[in-house]
């Protein structure tokens, strides 16, 4: 998490391309406790509860190798607000 508040928080997230150029991306946010998103910036989500996938925007799905790019999301939280399991993929 970025930041966090009663109530709500901040995160985001880093893609990086391995040895080799890729060509779109997926990010799959899975929370334990009922958190939901609300905003996404820098990609394209799925959903609002977990678990929320987040694809890349069409300006910055093609990454050379070792490049990278950053989305970031707001939410909010109610009791426990823990980070989420956080898997990548290709498209």
């Amino acid at each position: 998490m970025v930041n966090s508040w009663p109530g709500g928080f901040q995160g985001g997230v880093t893609v990086k391309a391995g040895v080799a150029a890729m060509t779109g991306w997926t990010v799959r946010l899975t929370f334990a406790n009922g958190q939901t998103v609300t905003q996404v910036w820098n990609g394209v989500a799925s959903g609002t509860s977990s678990p929320v996938t987040v694809r890349n925007a069409s300006y910055n799905g093609t990454l050379g190798a070792g490049a990278s790019t950053t989305f970031g999301f707001l939410g909010t939280w109610n009791g426990t607000n823990s980070a989420p399991t956080v898997t990548c993929s290709g498209p």
